[in-house]
C-alpha cells in the first residue's frame, strides 16, 4: 500500500512499569527492533519513567522512536497538587502528549472543556497532541457514534486555527473495545476513520484532512495489527496492553504496512 502519511505505532503503558522495568523493556526492544524510515514509534511510559525512557532512547541513538506523556495540565505552573506541566515535560524531551483518553474521561471525570484547554496548551507549546475520541457501547448501539465523535472533536478543537494544529494526531478508540478483547470490525473502523477525515475537511479544509493522521486503538494485538493497518484511513495504532511486552510490541511495530 502506498501511504500518504507516515504511520505511527504508539504504546500507552498506562500505570505499568517502574524505572527498572522501563530500562529492561528498552534493552530488549532495541535489541530486536530494526530501524524504520517509513514509520514512527512513540512510547508513553508513566511520568516517573519518562526520564529513563529518554535516556534509553538517547543511548541507543534511535531517531525513529520518541516518548509521549499520558496526560498534562494546561497551566505552566501553580498550586495544582499532583499535576504535571508542559515545561516539565519539555525538559524531559517529551514530543507527544496523549489527551482525552477514555480512562481520563470516564474514570477521572475529565470534561470536553478540560480536554480543549489541554489541546490548546500542547499545540501552543509546540508538542504533538494525540487526541483520543470514541463512543461507548450504548452510543454505538443507538447509532450515535458519528455524533459523539463530532462533538468530542468540535469541543477539543474549538477556536483553534488551522496553523495551531500542526502535528495533531487523532486516535479513534471505541470505549467498548479498550481492554475488553473486542475489536471493532474493519467496516466499523473504516467508517469512523472516514468520518473523522471528512469532519476535518468540513470544519477546516481538505489539505488538513488529507494530512492528519488517525490512529486506531482498542484491544490491538499482534494477531490483528497488520489487518487493521490495511484498513483505509488508518495511519497507525495506539496499543495498550500488548505494548507492555517488548517482544510482542516489536512485532507489532514491524508488521507489514
Amino acid at each position: 500500500m502506498l501511504r500518504k502519511r507516515q504511520p505511527i505505532f504508539a504504546a500507552n503503558w498506562k500505570m505499568y512499569k517502574t524505572i527498572q522495568e522501563t530500562r529492561a523493556f528498552f534493552a530488549s526492544f532495541f535489541g530486536a527492533l530494526s530501524e524504520y524510515a517509513d514509520r514512527k514509534t512513540v512510547i508513553a511510559p508513566p511520568f516517573t519513567a519518562l526520564a529513563a525512557a529518554r535516556e534509553e532512547i538517547g543511548a541507543f541513538k534511535r531517531q525513529d522512536v520518541s516518548i509521549a506523556a499520558q496526560n498534562v495540565f494546561f497551566e505552566e505552573q501553580g498550586a495544582y497538587t499532583g499535576e504535571v506541566s508542559l515545561p516539565m515535560l519539555q525538559e524531559l524531551g517529551v514530543e507527544f502528549v496523549i489527551l482525552g483518553h477514555s480512562e481520563r474521561r470516564h474514570i477521572f471525570g475529565e470534561t470536553d472543556m478540560g480536554v480543549a484547554f489541554k489541546v490548546r496548551a500542547v499545540c501552543e507549546a509546540g508538542l504533538c497532541p494525540i487526541l483520543c475520541v470514541g463512543e461507548r457501547l450504548s452510543e454505538r448501539e443507538a447509532e450515535r457514534t458519528n455524533m459523539v465523535i463530532g462533538i468530542q472533536l468540535a469541543a477539543a478543537l474549538a477556536a483553534l486555527p488551522e496553523n495551531a494544529l500542526h502535528g495533531l494526531i487523532i486516535a479513534y478508540e471505541p470505549v467498548w473495545a479498550i481492554g475488553t478483547g473486542k475489536v471493532a470490525s474493519a467496516e466499523q473502523i473504516a467508517q469512523v476513520h472516514a468520518f473523522i477525515r471528512s469532519w476535518f475537511a468540513v470544519h477546516f479544509n481538505s489539505a488538513l484532512a488529507e494530512n492528519i493522521r488517525i490512529l486506531y486503538g482498542g484491544s490491538v494485538k499482534l494477531n490483528n495489527a497488520a489487518q487493521i493497518m490495511g484498513i483505509a484511513d488508518v495511519d497507525g495504532l495506539l496499543v495498550g496492553g500488548a505494548s507492555l511486552d517488548a517482544g510482542e510490541f516489536v512485532k507489532i511495530v514491524s508488521c507489514e504496512i
